[in-house]
């Protein structure tokens, strides 16, 4: 049975005609009906283009995997798992780029991963279901495909279960390099290049510092820093975005259906068309740039912003935006056994909990889906909320109360995070009422408590609420002349997408407004 369809296999078939050398697949197979599954992807991939070729001779330690190979095996990516769901996209990235298709990257960071020193063997765990590991999986696929001394096995840990247990991976994407941990989250390949290449922070520094004035300066790159540099943008006055990952927290998003006009897209789909449609204009964008000191203007100066390799930016105006995080417990044990169990997002780090007891702690419209999703894994779900009652939307209440596997726990406070030094064994919670300690067996724990606003960096130069965020007037002006603010760092209610932009194209409005006043 075919494992694409004829939409897919078509769209396969015209992405392959992009070939510049032929590529050879050579999958190492064994009986399972996975193994099956994969001899088909691999006999359909080679249909389509005479530039690709078909073994099933393999002998790599990993079954059943396939690679893809060129250049008599000096450019290589490996797939331990049927690379569908979110991976297929990656799987076409391969292909091409291991063909000779030039990523569509920056040509001056593609010839830093050519200049890379190895060897260098990364081997990524990655979800189906996961919409972060993606951005790893192409990225360290780029790098093997052009330097020879990078090698790359993208692994699926659903399928690879005791390597997993053995490992003890607990979330995804997680990057071992050369036997030892890399790195966990998302990473896009300026990323993992700025990591192995100790001088590029320090190239970077040296040209920011270089860097004029701007009229307008947005610190932010997410839904309303991007907005807010198209509106500035437009208005033909010197703009930048320093960021320190663009796209911000709607990287971390999986389906996003309410953003109007637009039935269902995916975070990182949206992150990826924000930042094209910024760089549509004269706008320099600084990503991987961490903002940490505000320093406002004195009266007809400039306002600074300081940076975490040194460097500082000047800006007439700025507008800041630097979203928000997730919130964590700030309990016991939490930070000890982060990526250990303790875990943040449910689509991303389930499947790694199949058949295992979990919890959810926040029974607000995030804690109740990622409970609903969790239970379609896991063999229990405990949702514990500190209020008496939930707060999720009342539709999204019954379904989790129709789920046989969940139980509800209400006026609970989540004391202590409980683990044996390498993974989660369970937690201990409060009843609020009777105040009575009650200790729960579990494997992993979900947070879903809300968002806190990146804001440490300039307290003290603009007002802050109680909470820490910024305080912005309708115009989206803070209480420093010149200073704009939009999104999830301000007080503005309703922390959505489409507020956020809202707000950014706002903020730069006004800000325009602002230094046409000022001459």
């Amino acid at each position: 049975m075919p494992v694409l369809d004829a939409a897919t296999t078509a769209q396969l078939k015209a992405y392959l005609a992009n070939l510049r050398r032929p590529i050879e697949l050579v999958a190492t197979l064994g009986d399972s009906a996975k193994s099956a599954e994969m001899r088909s992807l691999v006999e359909e991939i080679a249909a389509q283009s005479d530039k690709v070729s078909a073994r099933f001779d393999g002998t790599d330690e990993r079954v059943p995997s396939f690679a893809i190979r060129a250049d008599e095996g000096r450019a290589e990516a490996v797939f331990a798992g049927l690379p569908m769901g979110h991976e297929f996209t990656s799987l076409i990235l391969a292909l091409l780029h291991v063909g000779g298709h030039p990523p569509k990257e920056d040509a001056e960071l593609l010839d830093q991963v050519r200049e890379l020193d190895g060897p260098l063997h990364f081997e990524t765990f990655f979800s189906l279901t996961c919409q972060n590991c993606p951005d790893v999986v192409q990225a360290l696929n780029i790098m093997a495909a052009l330097n020879p001394q990078v090698t790359h096995v993208a692994i699926d840990g659903a399928l690879f279960k005791e390597e997993v247990e053995r490992r003890q991976i607990m979330a995804v994407p997680t990057v071992f390099l050369n036997g030892q941990p890399f790195g966990s989250g998302r990473m896009d390949l300026a990323q993992i290049v700025a990591k192995l290449d100790t001088n590029a922070s320090a190239r970077a520094a040296e040209k920011i510092a270089a860097k004029e004035p701007f009229e307008v300066l947005v610190v932010g790159g997410g839904p309303a820093g991007a907005a807010a540099a198209i509106y500035a943008a437009r208005k033909g006055i010197r703009t930048g975005v320093v960021a320190e990952r663009f796209g911000g927290q709607v990287l971390d998003t999986m389906g996003i259906e309410n953003f109007i006009s637009v039935q269902h897209t995916e975070g990182p789909k949206l992150a990826a068309q924000l930042e094209n449609h910024v760089k549509e204009y004269e706008v320099d964008v600084m990503n991987l740039q961490k903002a940490t000191a505000l320093v406002p203007a004195s009266e007809g100066g400039l306002h600074e912003v300081k940076l975490e390799n040194g460097a500082s930016l000047k800006a007439r105006t700025l507008i800041l935006s630097t979203g928000a995080r997730w919130r964590q417990m700030g309990v016991p044990g939490e930070e000890e056994y982060r990526n250990k169990g303790v875990a943040y997002c449910p689509h991303c780090d389930g499947p790694l909990f199949k058949g295992k007891r979990t919890a959810v702690i926040g029974g607000g419209n995030s804690g109740v889906e990622a409970a609903i999703d969790l239970a379609g894994i896991v063999a229990h779900v405990t949702l514990i909320e500190f209020d008496s009652q939930l707060r999720a939307d009342a539709v999204l209440q019954a379904k989790l109360r129709s789920l046989p596997n969940v139980t509800i726990i209400t006026s609970a406070l989540t004391t202590e995070v409980l683990g044996d030094g390498a993974k989660v064994t369970g937690l201990v919670y409060q009843d609020r009422e009777s105040k009575d300690l009650h200790t729960v067996d579990l494997e992993g724990i979900f947070v879903q408590i809300g968002l806190v606003p990146n804001t440490e960096w300039i307290k003290g130069a603009v007002d802050l609420s109680a909470r820490g965020e910024i305080e912005v007037d309708a115009r989206g002006a803070t209480s420093v002349p010149g200073i704009f603010a939009a999104g999830d760092a301000t007080t503005v209610p309703y922390k959505q997408i489409i507020i956020a932009m809202g707000e950014g194209s706002k903020a730069a409005l006004s800000a325009f407004d602002y230094l046409i006043r000022q001459g």
